[in-house]
């Protein structure tokens, strides 16, 4: 006898959570209107997978903006220091490429449907934000 094996549908629940949840990674390309949309869609129905990752992605923006800020005045100074100024873009790049891993490591759990936290301070986006998107 043989057994037909069939594999899983994802429900429309889980399909909509997962939509939510890669929606709050599409900030970067979408100048912030991608973790807007996920805001609402989340309000709308409320998911532990989007939740989940909407608290990352908010967690990444704002270490990314509150890096930029210090970046910006440290590249400042040493631009002026002669030989040091040759590292300003190459210093630039490896910050931007890190943040670029992380959000790619979110984006991909996101599709997975993992609710696995980013490194470094995934686990303390979850925390600060444990109130947030519930």
């Amino acid at each position: 006898m043989s057994e037909s094996v069939t594999s899983p549908v994802p429900s429309a629940s889980a399909k909509e959570d997962s939509t939510v949840a890669i929606l709050a990674y599409l900030t970067p390309l979408f100048f912030g209107v991608g973790i807007v949309i996920a805001i609402i869609m989340h309000g709308n129905k409320k998911t532990a997978l989007g939740a989940y990752h909407l608290r990352q992605s908010l967690g990444l923006l704002l270490t990314s903006i509150v890096l930029w800020v210090p970046w910006m005045i440290v590249s400042f100074i040493l631009a002026m220091i002669p030989f040091i100024q040759l590292l300003v873009p190459l210093l630039w790049m490896g910050l931007g490429v890190g943040i670029t891993i992380l959000w790619i490591m979110g984006l991909i759990a996101a599709v997975n449907g993992q609710q696995k936290p980013l490194p470094v301070l995934g686990v303390h986006y979850a925390k600060w934000f444990a109130n947030a998107f519930v």
